[in-house]
């Protein structure tokens, strides 16, 4: 009788230690008091919770409604989070049937106001870096046992992962800061847990932490800290348009409507022109807006409210926890309209200064300032996003700097396009640059001389616009991707364990990497604080004879830029230029050094660049 009684009682308690609800992870871990916009959601993720009660008690926040959709491994707890709610720690009651468990929650106290969470403009310059080809800081963390797919790092093969990571680019604040860079760009640096390692980071499987192989949270967080000291601003990288198939939501969907065409795979056109194809039929928009980017990236479906409430909550999140200054959105337009303007008007309402720049890939201006916020091209929507990439402008760029220049040719193009810039919103808003990790190096191979490479750079350091350098571009680092992408994503010498050179410090370099290192530093240093550059107007002439002159102004300060877009020397009547630049007038050549003296004519040699500083 005592075996039987002892027997019941065992196996009572098996079942009350058996009688508890399984909680695998919450997103977001915490939030903040004081936000604007008082609804919080909270995806909790576990064994079958969506068939479990919640309930919870805290001053100030009270539980709206638990949203339960068609995998029972997810409930949608959406919070008010009123103005009257203090920092401390709520506690969240989980019951089903005789089943409870209970979780942590914690409000946070905010630590700036939204207003000092200050955003990147025309006066600052992007360095971007992909983190795993700069530097490898910590070869420890080259594999991680614990992930599911630990790649090994292999640096023979230009696709596989080389071992970069956040300490490699730590390590290197001192040479970015010297080069005169104000902001990072930094490609996409959350967990990419994927087979064959997704080294570039565009196949997200956690939204809210950063892949092990590059850091922490934390240590994220100090590195942006740390450029913050160094008066340096971060961008990160963000990805809604699509997530990696290792993703919890693809290995068990939410919803059946989490992702389009969720049968199976179908692949989008690539052509972006269907959102304002007049003509457009509903297929080719659909297979645009809806269709795969590649198969191992499922394409995410931002009309479900739930998942674009979460990626938007994700975003504020990132701000707020490490406080970035701006976000690169790829793949922008490959996402609803309708669903990316409520993104930008949600992050510029929590944060009036801040900046968001998306990856609008179009050939053409009309295109790129289709989706400018208030763009004069459609005025029955606004897209609400302030800044917008010039591949326009990028796809013609070395061809107009290295052909000749006649009176169509050469720096005409950089001239016909600039004079575009009437469709842009706001053309001082518009990321310029030569190169990007997706696209080939502005050099395709090693130049025997810089003439036409400087006159690029000082063109993108002098124009309108918000310009960006691609990492390892001031050590003429080239290539091209006909082969593969990996081959524009090059390790930076010097910043992996084993390397015989050293390109971040000036005696490895060869005397051209020097010559081109030491061009853009002085460029970006005398850029700095320059109102001319980052707020002036511009005024600039066709170039008829070869040569190509514009003028940056704003008050007293002035800035003439001349450029001969020839193998030739080229004598000038001056005349033409006298509404900016009259004979008599003088400048220093911030490139030389040397006083510069505007008269009735002048010969400029081979590829001549002048910067002018003009004295007043």
């Amino acid at each position: 009788m005592k075996k039987l009684i002892f027997f019941c009682l065992f196996c009572s308690c098996i079942a009350g230690l058996q009688a508890t609800i399984s909680i695998k992870r919450m997103d977001p871990a915490f939030w903040w008091c004081g936000m604007k916009n008082k609804e919080l959601q909270i995806m909790v993720y576990g064994d079958k919770i969506g068939n479990a009660r919640a309930s919870l008690e805290y001053p100030g926040v009270t539980l709206q409604k638990a949203i339960r959709l068609d995998s029972p491994n997810y409930l949608f707890l959406y919070l008010n989070i009123s103005d009257h709610a203090k920092p401390g720690k709520m506690t969240i009651q989980f019951e089903r049937g005789k089943e409870r468990t209970s979780r942590t929650f914690e409000l946070l106290q905010r630590s700036k106001p939204d207003r000092d969470y200050t955003g990147f403009d025309a006066s600052d310059m992007l360095y971007l870096i992909m983190p795993d080809r700069f530097a490898d800081g910590d070869p420890k963390t080259n594999v991680i046992p614990s992930m599911r797919f630990p790649a090994p790092v292999n640096r023979n093969d230009p696709n596989a992962r080389h071992g970069g990571d956040l300490q490699g680019i730590e390590q290197h604040l001192d040479y970015i800061q010297n080069l005169g860079v104000t902001a990072i760009w930094l490609n996409p640096v959350l967990e990419n847990d994927m087979p064959g390692g997704s080294y570039h980071g565009y196949a997200t499987t956690d939204y809210y932490k950063v892949d092990p192989r590059f850091g922490t949270n934390e240590y994220y967080k100090g590195l942006i800290k740390k450029c913050h000291e160094r008066g340096m601003k971060v961008v990160m990288d963000m990805i809604f348009n699509h997530c990696g198939s290792e993703h919890i939501w693809f290995l068990d969907r939410p919803s059946k409507d989490w992702f389009n065409f969720p049968n199976g795979y179908v692949q989008t056109s690539y052509r972006l022109t269907p959102h304002f194809d007049p003509y457009v039929s509903t297929y080719d928009k659909d297979i645009m807006d809806m269709g795969w980017f590649v198969e191992s990236m499922p394409d995410l479906n931002q009309h479900n409210p739930h998942l674009m409430k979460y990626l938007t909550q994700n975003s504020i999140w990132w701000i707020e926890y490490s406080g970035i200054n701006g976000i690169r959105m790829d793949t922008h337009p490959y996402v609803f309209f309708d669903s990316m303007a409520e993104w930008c008007k949600e992050v510029q309402k929590e944060y009036p200064n801040f900046n968001i720049v998306g990856e609008c890939w179009y050939n053409t201006e009309a295109g790129s300032a289709y989706w400018q916020e208030n763009s004069i091209l459609d005025k029955t929507r606004n897209s609400y996003l302030k800044t917008v990439m010039d591949f326009p402008l990028q796809g013609i760029v070395r061809e107009a700097f290295m052909s000749q220049t006649d009176g169509w040719n050469g720096l005409n193009r950089i001239y016909d396009r600039l004079a575009l810039d009437f469709m842009y919103t706001d053309p001082m808003a518009v990321l310029t640059f030569l190169d990007n990790h997706d696209t080939d190096r502005f050099l395709l191979q090693k130049p025997d001389n810089l003439g036409f490479f400087k006159q690029a750079i000082a063109f993108l350091l002098t124009t309108r616009g918000i310009p960006q350098i691609y990492y390892g571009t001031e050590i003429l680092m080239h290539g091209n991707k006909k082969e593969s992408d990996g081959l524009i994503r090059l390790d930076f010498p010097g910043g992996f364990p084993g390397d015989k050179v050293n390109d971040f410090i000036s005696a490895d370099r060869t005397p051209l990497q020097n010559e081109a290192f030491d061009f853009i530093q002085k460029i970006l240093k005398w850029r700095k604080d320059n109102e001319a550059i980052s707020k002036g107007n511009m005024i600039h002439f066709m170039p008829t004879n070869g040569i190509y002159l514009y003028q940056r102004k704003s008050g007293n300060k002035r800035i003439i830029v001349i450029m001969n877009g020839n193998d030739a020397t080229k004598n000038i009547d001056m005349s033409r230029y006298k509404e900016v630049l009259k004979p008599g007038e003088r400048g220093i050549d911030i490139i030389s050094g040397e006083p510069f003296v505007c008269t009735p004519e002048m010969n400029f040699a081979p590829r001549a660049l002048y910067i002018v500083d003009m004295i007043p």
